[in-house]
């Protein structure tokens, strides 16, 4: 190595060692000063000088002091009488002690007894001040959802203490979001703050913008210490808040409209296909949808006990397997009970019955008369905000589901073979048979197609509904309502059908309760039938024809 390069080195070296002990006592000073601050709770004689500590340390703007304020808000931050050191504590192996804990390392430093240990006290307007104090604190994250917490924090914790922090952090945050946060947080504590009359104007402006049952909340709240010529804003505020929301009510309503829809689309679009094509009122058709609902209970089980990586693909495997159950089922109820039945729908409403109950005391014995837990995968949990509707995921997935069972369905009836002698049986049982069609067959496979649909609709219902032997009990008179309405044996009235009852009803339940908007909907559905006995969309048919 030449001596030049052996200089710089040497050079460096120096530089380094000199920053370094220029450095080390500084920041050996910011944590005395930090440790002093925190030992300062030691000597406050009541809850505003402890207030008074708590934004001192919010004022440092380091998050070494993060672990000590929540600490305090817990409720675990203690002191030593006889020299004033706080530490944060824990439980101890024995219960006279508590082990002491360094508040800025967070290591551990000893034991004391609970005699030679005082505590901090805190009260509700304290622990206010301290989340708003880990806020403005956790402003500086790199985590963005530990930003956006904070600015929600602030928001709910307004203080003109805060306002430099908030503007602080606004200057350096470039994600959307959490930046339309913190403006909102900008615009409360400005709200409750000292600031002019045009701040003010312009901070009830954005706090209409927030929107929401919140923002009319943080409006009211500020009426009492505003001043007199902002009133009128408050109101405009106020009303526009409230026109937003009744639009946002709206298609809220229509979006769980859509979702009941869906559901009752799953569950009644299998009945309509035996219904129409065979005359059957099958009573037996929600136990079907509750086998359906047990399947996908067993392949978690399953999946849980032997496959736990595969759990996210639980109800794809679920679906196959429900469908050839309930399927089986429905052949095996066709062929031993129903055949014998055709042309006398009231024995066959009985005989349904009968089968129906047989069914749910089978599961009860095999699984017992509680709920069982069907868990949702990752990909079907939690839900988004869609301007001012909250939309769930396993709501849009059912739909999703439902309107992909409903175009299968179309396809199988419009481009097979099989759908084709489905619709001969349907609109001339005796033409079809001289054509050479096995209509006994036909009606077998048919029955057990509705009956598969429904083990799908049990499947998807088992995301959102109670997994019990009661399960398809709820669904039933629905199912028959929506096929009714909409035109036995035809898909496409099922469809409408099924959409237009769920949003009737859920229009009908904020005014009327959920009883009472069932009662109406049935009403209205006997008043239709009045006009139109065929439904919607009226199909000929064997039922019809009988």
């Amino acid at each position: 190595m030449s001596s030049l390069s052996r200089m710089r080195y040497l050079r460096a070296f120096i530089l380094s060692l000199i920053v370094f002990l220029t450095c080390a006592p500084l920041s050996l000073k910011a944590a005395d000063d930090l440790q002093g601050m925190i030992d300062g709770f030691a000597t406050a004689r009541n809850f505003s000088e402890t207030e008074e500590q708590v934004n001192k340390l919010a004022a440092t703007g380091d998050v070494a002091v993060v672990p000590a304020l929540k600490s305090l808000a817990a409720g675990d931050l203690y002191y030593r009488e006889d020299d004033g050191k706080v530490f944060m504590t824990a439980d101890a192996s024995s219960r006279r002690n508590l082990l002491l804990i360094d508040p800025l390392t967070g290591e551990q430093v000893g034991e004391a007894s609970k005699r030679d240990l005082e505590k901090v006290g805190v009260n509700n307007n304290l622990r206010r001040a301290i989340d708003a104090a880990l806020a403005g604190l956790t402003l500086g994250s790199p985590d963005r959802n530990i930003r956006l917490s904070a600015a929600h924090e602030l928001m709910n914790a307004p203080s003109e203490d805060n306002l430099a922090l908030i503007e602080q952090a606004l200057e350096r945050e470039e994600d959307g979001e959490v930046k339309s946060a913190l403006s909102q947080a900008r615009a409360v504590s400005i709200l409750n703050s000292n600031a002019g009359i045009e701040a003010k104007t312009e901070a009830i402006d954005d706090i209409a913008a927030i929107g929401g049952r919140e923002a009319i909340s943080i409006l009211l709240s500020a009426r009492g210490s505003l001043e007199p010529e902002l009133q009128a804003d408050i109101d405009a505020a106020q009303a526009k808040i409230e026109k937003r929301l009744a639009f946002w009510d709206a298609g809220q309503n229509v979006w769980y409209g859509l979702s009941l829809g869906s559901v009752l689309l799953l569950a009644a679009i299998g009945l309509a296909i035996t219904f129409g094509v065979m005359g059957v009122i099958n009573m037996a058709h929600g136990e079907m949808v509750m086998i359906g609902a047990y399947c996908t209970f067993m392949v978690q089980e399953v999946i849980r006990n032997s496959y736990p990586d595969l759990f996210g693909w639980s109800l794809a495997i679920a679906l196959p397997v429900a469908f050839i159950v309930t399927g089986a089922v429905g052949l095996v109820i066709e062929r031993g009970v129903i055949r014998f039945l055709y042309g006398r729908p009231l024995e066959t409403l009985l005989a349904t019955w009968g089968v129906s109950l047989i069914l749910q005391q089978t599961i009860r014995t095999i699984f017992g008369p509680t709920n069982r837990e069907v868990g949702n995968p990752a990909w079907m949990s939690g839900s988004f905000d869609l301007g001012g509707l909250v939309i769930t995921w396993s709501r849009l997935w059912i739909i999703v589901f439902a309107l992909a069972v409903f175009a299968g369905l179309l396809v199988l009836m419009k481009r097979s073979a099989f759908g084709l002698q489905m619709r001969a049986v349907t609109q001339n049982r005796r033409m079809a048979a001289s054509m050479g069609i096995r209509t006994p067959w036909v009606d077998a496979f048919t029955f057990a197609l509705g009956s598969g649909v429904a083990g799908l609709a049990g499947v998807a219902l088992s995301q959102i509904d109670n997994v019990s032997p009661n399960l398809g009990q709820s669904y039933i008179i629905d199912s028959f309502m929506v096929v009714v309405f909409g035109g036995v044996g035809n898909l496409w009235g099922t469809f409408v059908g099924a959409f237009s009852l769920g949003i009737l009803n859920k229009f009908l339940e904020p005014y009327a309760g959920a009883v009472l908007g069932k009662i109406l909907v049935l009403v209205f559905i006997i008043l239709f039938i009045q006009k139109r006995p065929r439904g919607l969309f009226a199909l000929k048919g064997r039922a019809v024809e009988s």
